[in-house]
């Protein structure tokens, strides 16, 4: 069981659903308060920023190769990857505001630190419940140790990572003193083909650690992120925006408000429908047995005094009488009177 914030997140429990902002709010506050309202009304748990700047994130030679330019930047002439990066950063100052946004609208605050300044900012001064590590930083132990030292837990996200990356990531988290872990299973392309997604790893993690499981979704729609719950995912991640259309890096593959709703909507209903292991048969059910089982009844009259043979007998609704795995017990018998057609029997008749 871990606790983030209020809530506890168990694997197969009620998942707990982060709508990953990013940098989805293009650098305008306004809009990053609009999306934090959005998620909220959608019934998200948290919001989760990224903690970067232009020094934190890329190094001289990304700038000036310019090649991680996404295809809807490259013909835009007024914008090079710096100027992205600077317009999208988010301010100390703006985090600040935007954790108490978040304390004013009743929702979890989070986000995901590029450098120990950030995560010292984010732990120290803002008391985030929990830090969220990117894909990217999964094989970066040096910071990874650092993480957990801070005492809060580490929700893991592994796109990008061989199994062997992610054993010595959770062991080097555990090393340093934190076991406060979730795992996130993730495909770090966006968007993923369908094939690539494999989801069936949510099980692999969680028959290998003894941590929650849950899922960083990049695809686009609703229907994998939704069937990440029906394998057991507690812990949904899923980049959020209010237009898909929007001029940004990440929202095409985000969620809006009424995805967002039905994914977790489905989710609530999904847990609920998991239900138990043991077979039970509910009280509505058993009401149900009398009109909707079969009973043995006459198949043509039966005249007094007759021996009940199999071609006497038909199986129909409903199931007041005897029940058809007791036909054995009713052949041979002798009818006590004369038995009508489709009479449904009982013991009294022999």
């Amino acid at each position: 069981m871990l606790k983030l914030g209020k809530f506890e997140i168990t694997n197969f429990g009620e998942p707990y659903v982060i709508a990953e902002l990013g940098s989805n709010h293009n650098g305008d506050m306004d809009l990053a308060k609009k999306l934090i309202d959005s998620a909220k009304r959608s019934g998200a748990h948290a919001v989760k920023f990224q903690s970067w700047s232009k020094d934190s994130i890329f190094s001289k030679q990304v700038y000036e190769e310019n090649y991680f330019l996404a295809d809807d930047y490259r013909n835009r002439e007024d914008h090079t990857l710096e100027s992205i990066v600077e317009e999208f950063s988010i301010s100390e100052q703006e985090l600040i505001d935007m954790r108490d946004y978040c304390r004013e609208v009743g929702i979890e605050f989070s986000s995901t630190p590029f450098s120990y300044e950030e995560a010292d900012f984010l732990v120290d001064k803002l008391e985030a419940s929990f830090i969220k590590v990117a894909s990217m930083d999964c094989n970066n132990y040096p910071f990874l140790d650092y993480l957990a030292r801070k005492g809060v837990p580490i929700i893991l996200s592994t796109g990008l990572s061989t199994l062997s990356e992610i054993d010595r990531a959770i062991q080097t988290i555990e090393d340093a003193g934190n076991k406060d872990i979730a795992i996130l299973h993730c495909v770090a392309n966006y968007p993923p083909k369908d094939e690539n997604v494999n989801l069936n790893n949510i099980e692999m993690l969680r028959d290998m650690y003894p941590y929650p499981i849950g899922f960083s979704d990049h695809t686009i729609g609703t229907a994998i992120p939704i069937a990440s719950i029906t394998m057991g995912a507690c812990i949904l991640e899923k980049h959020y925006t209010l237009d898909k259309d929007m001029f940004g890096w990440d929202h095409k593959v985000s969620a809006t408000e009424e995805e967002m709703k039905e994914i977790i909507d489905a989710s609530s209903r999904i847990v609920k429908a998991r239900g138990s292991y043991r077979r039970i048969v509910t009280e509505e059910d058993e009401e149900k047995k009398l009109s909707f089982r079969r009973s043995i009844v006459a198949a043509k009259k039966i005249p007094k005094g007759k021996a009940i043979e199999r071609e006497d007998l038909e199986f129909k609704r409903p199931g007041t009488g005897i029940p058809p795995m007791d036909v054995n017990l009713v052949i041979g018998r002798v009818a006590k009177q004369n038995i009508e057609f489709d009479k449904v029997l009982s013991a009294e008749d022999f």
